[in-house]
């Protein structure tokens, strides 16, 4: 029977995104999309490519959306109002999922360091499972709610997470160098996303400050058992989607060629969306564009003393509503691949 489902934040990229991966599942059904300033517009006025999907569908305010409720929910909502909305959402459907930063941090005193404001409801961290299957897919089998990773935090922590669990790496002098396309940033218009502004241009940003960088350090210590410090930094590319992580880390005494590959082989061998490219291939972006895959790779350069790894995604998809769709299935006892069956375009 095909569960209802809805989503508070439609009119966003993420919630598009939502939109266009629910429309070929076999087993969720949109009942309702909410848009706030968009409300009682047709969705397919925003976005004209899901016509055939939803032609009679129109956006309806949040109130309205959470009064009617759904069995999934599905929040695509800006950092911040996802946690003021909690108690309401998880009221008003058995499997709430944010894709905001709301509930992925499990300490309340990072909040107003990395997000500017006090956590609205501090009792409830750690009790979202984080949404990366890869790492805590037995936390979200029969989940209630989940807190969906960051998109910046799913490239590097695929990239780094074997190394780290296996103790390739040293804890200390962890560098990740990311490459973002410019939907990363949503819908909101601000001067370094114009076109003439981001167009044949590429520029670090938020350099030692992202907030997404104690969100990749507290599930990294949750694999080495101690706490640990990365150097994140984050680019601005002149793309629409995708990501890309190359990650670096001094290797552990006695580690040998061959085991950054062995852990990479252990981790992903048969996992359904992460594909590990054979030696002397490198992830890139456009392989896994619109789709929930992600390509992985790994290096050791003995003559440095580190590991090289990488890890892209679609920031959208990987790094968002795919990975919603794919904790969801978890969550609900469904085949983890259910509507995520994507192929990425070609040139």
């Amino acid at each position: 029977m095909s569960r209802t489902v809805g989503i508070l934040g439609a009119s966003g990229y993420a919630g598009a995104e939502l939109l266009r991966l629910l429309a070929r599942h076999p087993d969720l059904t949109v009942a309702w999309a909410s848009g706030d300033s968009s409300a009682g517009q047709p969705v397919t006025t925003r976005y004209p490519s899901l016509t055939a999907a939803y032609p009679a569908l129109s956006f309806c305010t949040l109130d309205e959306g959470l009064a009617k409720g759904a069995d999934v929910i599905f929040m695509a909502l800006p950092h911040g109002r996802s946690g003021a909305l909690a108690a309401q959402a998880t009221a008003a459907a058995p499997l709430v999922l944010d894709l905001a930063a709301d509930f992925r941090l499990h300490d309340a005193a990072l909040y107003p360091t990395w997000y500017g404001e006090e956590h609205p409801a501090p009792s409830e961290l750690g009790s979202w499972p984080y949404g990366l299957p890869e790492l805590h897919r037995d936390e979200l089998a029969g989940a209630t709610k989940v807190a969906v990773p960051g998109c910046y935090p799913t490239a590097s922590l695929l990239a780094l997470a074997p190394l780290v669990r296996a103790g390739v790496i040293e804890t200390d002098g962890i560098v990740v160098d990311a490459k973002s396309g410019v939907s990363g940033a949503g819908r909101s218009l601000k001067d370094n996303l114009l076109y003439a502004q981001a167009d044949e241009n590429v520029s670090p940003y938020n350099v030692g400050g992202h907030r997404h960088t104690p969100e990749i350090e507290q599930e990294l210590a949750r694999l080495a058992g101690t706490d640990l410090a990365v150097q994140f930094t984050p680019h601005l590319i002149p793309m629409t989607r995708g990501i890309l992580a190359t990650c670096y880390g001094r290797l552990a005494p006695g580690v040998t060629t061959d085991d950054s590959r062995a852990c990479f082989e252990e981790a992903y061998g048969h996992e359904p969306f992460v594909d590990l490219l054979p030696p002397g291939q490198w992830p890139r972006t456009r392989a896994v564009a619109t789709t929930n895959r992600a390509q992985v790779a790994v290096v050791t350069d003995r003559r440095t003393g580190r590991a090289v790894a990488a890890a892209s995604i679609d920031n959208l998809v990987k790094g968002a509503a795919g990975q919603a769709v794919q904790c969801a299935n978890i969550a609900l006892g469904l085949p983890e691949t259910a509507g995520l069956d994507l192929v990425p375009p070609g040139p």
